[in-house]
């Protein structure tokens, strides 16, 4: 069956011939539905697994195709992949100790190890993603509020993750106070404001920073960030589910000083991390937060079991079964350490500063700004936002390229986000290339 799913893989991408299917959705849809046919037959296909697998690669937007960059999402390294079929083989659950002894010990064993490396002690939790973690960023602030018998105030970036104010809306917080970002991070002056008007006011505050914002890879200003938060009494939580990568390299960790003195740090590793997904990661400095996740369920972690002993897994997670998704993460931390994804960040890094010095120096594009970490916004010069919108569709249907979109400045960007180390300067020339032809008048 692994040689058949090899087989198919190759098949399919052959077939595909580039980063994305041609044709767009209603051509796509068809090619897919002629494939796989009637799911549920009469009776079954020795053929189903080749098929789907084949039509599906076939059809897909493969992250390990060098033009397809438009979105935080990697190529999954091959030992990581390899991991996670043992994972899914042995399909322990994650929700109680008798249904995943070692997988537990070897969860506990990797949370310690990211808390460590993110905050220097504490605690961290498993997770679906980003969405996920900020979801209990909020969660375990609002809870830390209550216990104070006061009400939770936030206070976000208009650079933040559309995440967090879904997560507010989800546990019935307020509305988080939205603070400008003129130059894309969180300005300090609007966020002391903020502060110093919620302090007067009462009741706890939560600050929300991002390290690695979405459209444009851009880190708030950590450290004065911190300050502000020790100077007023609040909590800090850092979403860097993109930037918590540079904690690997030697040569762009610094831009993430400060990052330890945040209460909850969100980390993807399915992003600079190069794991499939999920590999989210929530850190906590302070590991007694955990206990605002604390439940009981007899038939899972009875408290004469706790007692003797049984590891106590339903405080967590939010989720009861549960993947043992640390089983990839630690897979690929061991095998290639600290240097070796050090390597994979600083070369993704180094290739955002090629495209854009190629950007920079293209008579017939504009370059937004040199990339933070390994995102780079450009446009043709001259167009308008209907035309770069057109443009990136017909990318996509002839499925040539995959680029992201983005609206900075009062004015849409095209948006390369560049996570396939093996991509190479002349890849990066030819989409140059594609997307100078595709803005020539015809």
């Amino acid at each position: 069956m692994l040689t058949t799913v090899l087989d198919a893989l190759s098949d399919g991408a052959a077939a595909r011939g580039g980063p994305l299917p041609p044709g767009g959705p209603t051509a796509v849809t068809t090619r897919l539905h002629a494939a796989a046919g009637d799911l549920l037959p009469p009776h079954g296909s020795d053929d189903a697994l080749a098929t789907l697998v084949r039509a599906v690669a076939t059809g897909a937007a493969d992250p390990a195709e060098p033009l397809c960059a438009a979105h935080l999402h990697c190529p999954p390294l091959a030992l990581a992949a390899a991991a996670d079929l043992a994972a899914s083989a042995l399909n322990p659950s994650l929700d109680s100790w008798d249904q995943a002894p070692a997988a537990s010990a070897l969860e506990d064993l990797l949370t310690t190890t990211l808390a460590t490396e993110v905050h220097g002690d504490g605690d961290a939790l498993i997770t679906t993603g980003g969405t996920e973690s900020n979801q209990l960023a909020l969660l375990l602030a609002r809870e830390q509020a209550a216990a104070h018998g006061q009400p939770l105030h936030i206070l976000t970036g208009a650079n933040a993750h559309h995440s967090l104010h879904r997560a507010a809306w989800l546990l019935g917080l307020p509305t988080p106070h939205t603070l400008p970002a003129p130059a894309g991070t969180l300005d300090l002056t609007a966020l002391d404001d903020a502060l110093t008007h919620l302090t007067a006011r009462g009741g706890h505050t939560l600050v929300t920073a991002t390290a690695g914002t979405t459209d444009a890879g851009l880190i708030d200003p950590l450290t004065d960030i911190a300050d502000l938060c020790a100077t007023h009494g609040a909590r800090l939580h850092v979403d860097a589910a993109y930037g918590a990568g540079l904690l690997f390299s030697d040569t762009h960790r610094a831009k993430l000083h400060g990052l330890d003195r945040a209460d909850t740090v969100t980390l993807d590793l399915h992003k600079l991390g190069w794991q499939p997904a999920a590999a989210g990661i929530l850190t906590l400095r302070d590991p007694h937060d955990t206990t605002a996740l604390d439940h009981r369920a007899d038939y899972l972690n009875a408290d004469d079991d706790t007692t003797a002993g049984l590891p106590d897994l339903l405080g967590r997670s939010l989720r009861t079964t549960r993947r043992p998704d640390a089983l990839k993460i630690a897979v690929t931390l061991k095998t290639l350490g600290r240097s070796g994804l050090g390597a994979l960040v600083d070369r993704v890094c180094h290739l955002a500063h090629a495209f854009a010095d190629l950007v920079a120096a293209h008579p017939r594009f504009d370059l937004h700004a040199k990339p933070a970490i390994s995102t780079v916004l450009f446009r043709p010069t001259g167009a308008d936002d209907d035309h770069i919108a057109h443009l990136r569709r017909k990318l996509l249907t002839d499925g040539t390229a995959v680029l992201g979109r983005a609206e900075l400045d009062g004015r849409r960007w095209l948006k390369l986000t560049l996570l396939n180390p093996h991509t190479t300067t002349a890849d990066l020339t030819r989409l140059l290339t594609l997307v100078a032809e595709g803005t020539t008048p015809r």
